[in-house]
Parts: structure tokens; C-alpha cells; sequence
């Protein structure tokens, strides 16, 4: 017989987005450290955080990787891997100089940008580059090609914007913001250079993408949006954003359950979950516990799109698995 419920608790709901949680990108480089582990033994030195989550990066620690903020910090031949989010022309330079063993797990499409970076600096434009000082994906873009990239983190840095001949300007972004966000930085860009250069794809990775149009899709109908993802996530921090502007009641990022407050859900009847693109579902059914331990029902989730894509391991892993007999 099911639980009699209170009139309250009759009316409560939880939505689940769909997708959430790890992308191609993000699974590809947690898999490359574990494999490199597997093979090599440890120690594996990681140069960054693998992917921005703090559960990841102690699980793999535990496991015997090591996480370094710079190859100073690695012996000599060492192994070590480069994080998703991608590293500069003088990163490997500095790898080559120490004799360092390197795995470079840079999600494919950091890649894609970091082409269209070198391809817009050989044709001589002047390369602005949307995105958040410090993030390692940034530098290691606008390390491509230095003398042509300049940074513009949102439409109030478009005032201040020089360059050389406004007729060769081209736009880069970083891939995890919000797509809101950039598209309103580059018609702030437009509005000066008129004939701005767009990229030949759009840089915003389908992953924030998705999961983004999912958290618009349940956050108009939630009291509360619950983000898992680690606060140094952009992606995750842009997700409440997104939640918030899209009509949520209130959106809060946690990097796990126990991070919730009770009185958050006080007067609430609707709770949407969803999760960052670096984020383990575990850490996911871990709120949703927490909620069905408080009266909230079994979630429903709601899809908004479906991914299939998976990226090969880096061609360095695949050559020494192949020759180990591992694949």
C-alpha cells in the first residue's frame, strides 16, 4: 500500500533535466587519467584540475594521481596530462624541455577554437576573444596567438576595444558560457565593428548548450532550481544564471547534498535538479535522496535533448594501449 501523504506533500514534484551531468568531453579526460594509471602506474601527474569538480579530482587522487599547477612541479620524464580545458603553445614547449612524458585530454572541441584561433591570426585579424580572465581555457586559447587576441569578458569591455583595422576583427569565445551571454557580447561587438568575423561554427559546446535549453525548459515552473557543480564549474555557475533568468523561484549551485539547506525548500512544491558537465551522477541521485528523505516524490525527468557523442581516448593512450595489448 502507498504512503498516505500529507495534502502539502500531494502537491510536490521533482523535475529532473535531461541531459545533465558529464559530457563527451569531460568523460573522455576522467577516462584518460584512469587509463593512465591502469598502464603506467602511479604517479600520473595532471597539470590543472582534470575537469572542474572537486569529487573527480579527490577520487582520482586517490587513485594515485597527482595535480600540479604547473610542469615545474612534475620530475623530470614524468607522465602527465593536460586537463580538458586545453593549454598554450608554451605548455608543451615547457613539456618538451623537461623530457615529460604527455597525454594531452583537451576536449576536442577547446581544440576546434584553438585552430580557428591560429587560422584567424594567420589571416591577420584581430582576434576578440569572449570569455573569463583566469579560466584555463581562456589562456590557453589566447595563447595561440598572444599579439592577436584580446579578452572581452561581457558588452561593458566593448567601449574600450582597440584594434588595428576594423575591417579585421573576428570573435572567438570560450566554450562553457552562457549562449545569452555571448550572443549579447558579440552584438555589443557588432554594433562597433559592423563587419565583424563570426567563427565557422558556433563556439559554445553543444553540452552547455543542452543543458542549458534543459534548465530553461523546468526552471519557469520551479520554486527551486538545485545546480550540482563545483563552484570553480563555469558551466555550472552559468546554469543558475540561466535558471534564474528563465523564471526559477530561487536557484542555488551546491557541490553535493550535503551542501543543501533545509530552509530552502520551506514553502517550496516544485524542485528542479540538473547538473554541470563535469558533475558524476552519483553526486545527482545523492540530492535527490535528499529530497525524497524530506517528502519530495521520485523525480521526473524531463528531455529536452538526447546526446550520443563520444570522443577516441588521445592518440598518445590509444598508441600504448594498443601496444600493452589493452584494446
Amino acid at each position: 500500500m502507498p504512503p498516505i501523504l500529507s495534502p502539502d506533500e500531494a502537491d510536490r514534484a521533482v523535475l529532473l533535466a535531461a541531459p545533465r551531468g558529464y559530457c563527451a568531453g569531460v568523460d573522455r579526460a576522467v577516462v584518460t587519467v584512469e587509463k593512465a594509471l591502469d598502464l603506467y602506474g602511479a604517479p600520473v601527474y595532471v597539470r590543472k584540475q582534470i575537469v572542474h569538480n572537486k569529487h573527480v579530482v579527490s577520487d582520482l587522487e586517490s587513485r594515485g594521481a597527482v595535480f600540479v599547477e604547473e610542469l615545474s612541479e612534475v620530475p623530470e620524464g614524468a607522465t602527465v596530462v593536460f586537463s580538458a580545458h586545453g593549454v598554450s603553445p608554451e605548455v608543451h614547449r615547457q613539456a618538451g624541455e623537461r623530457s615529460l612524458k604527455t597525454i594531452d585530454a583537451t576536449c576536442p572541441l577547446v581544440t576546434k577554437v584553438h585552430h580557428e584561433a591560429k587560422r584567424f591570426a594567420g589571416e591577420d585579424y584581430d582576434i576578440l576573444l569572449i570569455g573569463h580572465a583566469g579560466h584555463e581555457e581562456v589562456e590557453g586559447t589566447a595563447g595561440e596567438a598572444p599579439e592577436h587576441i584580446q579578452l572581452v569578458q561581457g558588452p561593458e569591455d566593448v567601449p574600450g576595444i582597440v584594434v588595428r583595422d576594423p575591417s579585421r576583427v573576428a570573435w572567438l569565445s570560450q566554450t562553457t558560457l552562457s549562449v545569452d551571454e555571448t550572443l549579447e557580447t558579440v552584438a555589443a561587438i557588432r554594433e562597433r565593428f559592423p563587419e565583424l568575423l563570426d567563427p565557422p561554427s558556433d563556439d559554445i559546446c553543444y553540452a552547455t548548450q543542452n543543458r542549458q535549453l534543459a534548465v530553461k525548459e523546468i526552471a519557469r515552473d520551479s520554486d527551486l532550481v538545485i545546480v550540482v557543480g563545483s563552484g570553480n564549474s563555469s558551466n555550472s555557475v552559468r546554469l543558475v544564471e540561466v535558471a534564474l533568468e528563465a523564471g526559477a523561484g530561487a536557484a542555488y549551485r551546491v557541490d553535493d547534498a550535503s551542501e543543501i539547506e533545509d530552509s530552502w525548500l520551506e514553502g517550496v512544491r516544485t524542485v528542479s535538479v540538473t547538473s554541470g558537465a563535469s558533475v558524476p551522477e552519483a553526486l545527482v541521485q545523492g540530492v535527490l535522496a535528499f529530497l525524497a528523505e524530506r517528502g519530495y516524490p521520485d523525480a521526473q525527468a524531463v528531455h529536452s535533448a538526447e546526446e550520443s557523442l563520444i570522443f577516441a581516448l588521445p592518440k598518445e593512450l590509444r598508441r600504448d594501449l594498443k601496444a600493452a595489448g589493452r584494446v
